[in-house]
C-alpha cells in the first residue's frame, strides 16, 4: 500500500542512554481524574446513542478541566472546605430530526452521572455529592464534522487530521515506574495499607545503572492518628517498592517516598480524600499519561489527548491504540528488532483505514537488514489498520489503556 513506510534508525536504545527520565501519574492524580471523567462521558454517550438510536452518534468531549478545591486535613480527621470543580466541554449530538419530530438527548444528565460514577469508582474516600461540583459545556457538533461522521461508507471517515504514535518494548525503567504505581494502587496494597490514597505520582530518573524513584503518595488523614503512624505507612510503602524493584529490575534502585515532608514543622502529605485535587492541585485533559500509561520525554510520542474523543472515527484516539497494538505485535512477532516506533497520520475526510502515512522506525539487531523485516512489519501495520471497528468496540468495552 502506498501509505506504508518503514525505515531503520541508527541510535542507541533508550535503556542504553546515560540518562533516562520517565513519569507515571496514578489513577487519583488530577490529570488522570479529568482524563477518566471525559472518557466516562464519551462511553456513556455511546451507550445512550446505541440504546436509543441503534448507532453511535457524533461527539468529542475531550476538553476537560479540574479545578482543585480547599481542604483541611489533620491527623485523625479533616474536612473538604471548598469542593473540587469539574467542567466537561466539547461537542455532542444533542438532538436529531426524525421526520417531523425532533428528538433531544439529555446530554447534561448523561455527563454529570458519568463523571460522578467514575469518581466514586476511582477514589474511595471522595464523596461525589459533597466534595465535587460537576458542570458541563457540551454543544451540538458542527455540521461538517457531523456529516463526516454520518457518511454511509462502511469504513468510517477520519474526523480530524491527527497523529497516533506508539513504541515497544518498554525499557526496564519504564516498566518499573509503571508497575510501581499499579502495585501501590492495587486492591492487595489498599487492603494492606488502607491509609494510602489513589493520588500517586512516580518519577523515575536513571543515570547509568542506578535508578532513582521519587514517589508522591497521598495519604488519607482520617485513617492516620499521628505522625508516627504516618511514618510507618510511608516506610512500609517504601519497602514494598524496594521489594518490587528487587524482583523486577537488575538496576540499583533508590526509593524516596514523600520526600517533600518536613518533620520538623509537621508538614506531611495528608489529604482528606486521597487525592491532591481536594486542595488546589488542578487537572487538564491530555496533560497526563500517554496511551501506554506513561509520560516518556526520551521517546517519540504524540501530545494528542485520547480521553473523551469518540471511538468510531476520531483518529487522534483510534490511531494511538492501533499504533500501540502494532508496535507490540512487531516486537513479539518479528525477530531481529530491538525497538520500534509506529507513527500514523490521518487526513480528515479520508477512510481511517487509509492514513496519509503509517510509518515504522526500527532499531535493528546487529546483522539484521531492513529488507529482511520490512514485509512482516508492514503486514502487521496493515492488519491493525484493518481492525478499526474492533478497536472501537475494545475502547467501548474498556479493554484498552488510554492514559
Amino acid at each position: 500500500m502506498s501509505f506504508l513506510h518503514t525505515e531503520e534508525i541508527k541510535a542507541p536504545m533508550v535503556s542504553e542512554l546515560e540518562v533516562e527520565i520517565v513519569e507515571r501519574k496514578g489513577l487519583g492524580h488530577p490529570d488522570s481524574l479529568i482524563d477518566g471523567a471525559c472518557e466516562a462521558v464519551s462511553l456513556n454517550l455511546c451507550e445512550y446513542y446505541l440504546k436509543e438510536f441503534g448507532t453511535i452518534l457524533h461527539h468529542n468531549v475531550d476538553k476537560g478541566l479540574l479545578v482543585g478545591g480547599r481542604s483541611k486535613p489533620r491527623f485523625g480527621g479533616g474536612e473538604v472546605i471548598e469542593p473540587i470543580y469539574i467542567l466537561i466541554a466539547g461537542r455532542a449530538t444533542s438532538f436529531i430530526n426524525k421526520g417531523s419530530e425532533v428528538l433531544s438527548v439529555p446530554i447534561g444528565g448523561i455527563a454529570i452521572s458519568a463523571v460522578k460514577r467514575y469518581l466514586k469508582q476511582t477514589v474511595r474516600h471522595l464523596d461525589v455529592e459533597t466534595h465535587v461540583v460537576v458542570d458541563y459545556k457540551i454543544k451540538q457538533g458542527s455540521q461538517d464534522l457531523m456529516s463526516v461522521f454520518t457518511s454511509s461508507n462502511k469504513i468510517p471517515l477520519a474526523n480530524d487530521t491527527s497523529i497516533g504514535v506508539a513504541y515497544a518494548p518498554l525499557s526496564p525503567t519504564e516498566t518499573l515506574v509503571l508497575e510501581t504505581e499499579k502495585m501501590l494502587n492495587s486492591e492487595r496494597v489498599k487492603k494492606m495499607l488502607p491509609e494510602t490514597g489513589e493520588d500517586i505520582k512516580v518519577m523515575g530518573f536513571r543515570r547509568g545503572k542506578k535508578l532513582h524513584l521519587t514517589v508522591a503518595l497521598a495519604t488519607v488523614s482520617g485513617l492516620i492518628p499521628d505522625a508516627s503512624h504516618y511514618e510507618s505507612v510511608i516506610e512500609e510503602a517504601s519497602n514494598l517498592i524496594k521489594d518490587l524493584a528487587s524482583r523486577q529490575s537488575e538496576l540499583e534502585v533508590e526509593v524516596k517516598v514523600n520526600s517533600g515532608d518536613i518533620k520538623s514543622t509537621g508538614s506531611y502529605y495528608l489529604t482528606v480524600t486521597g487525592t491532591s485535587a481536594e486542595a488546589g492541585d488542578d487537572g487538564n485533559t491530555g496533560r497526563g499519561n500517554r496511551v501506554n500509561g506513561l509520560i516518556t520525554p526520551m521517546r517519540q510520542y504524540s501530545m494528542e489527548a485520547t480521553a473523551g474523543k469518540n471511538p468510531v472515527n476520531h483518529t487522534g484516539k483510534i490511531y494511538q491504540v492501533i499504533a500501540q497494538s502494532a508496535a507490540n505485535r512487531i516486537i513479539k512477532e518479528v525477530s531481529g528488532i530491538k525497538e520500534v516506533y509506529v507513527r500514523i497520520l490521518s487526513r480528515i475526510g479520508s477512510p481511517i483505514a487509509e492514513p496519509q502515512v503509517a510509518s515504522a522506525a526500527l532499531l535493528l539487531e546487529k546483522g539484521k537488514t531492513l529488507g529482511a523485516v520490512r514485509g512482516d512489519v508492514e503486514k502487521i501495520i496493515e492488519e491493525e489498520l484493518g481492525k478499526t471497528s474492533q478497536v472501537s468496540e475494545m475502547i467501548r468495552r474498556r479493554e484498552v489503556t488510554l492514559f
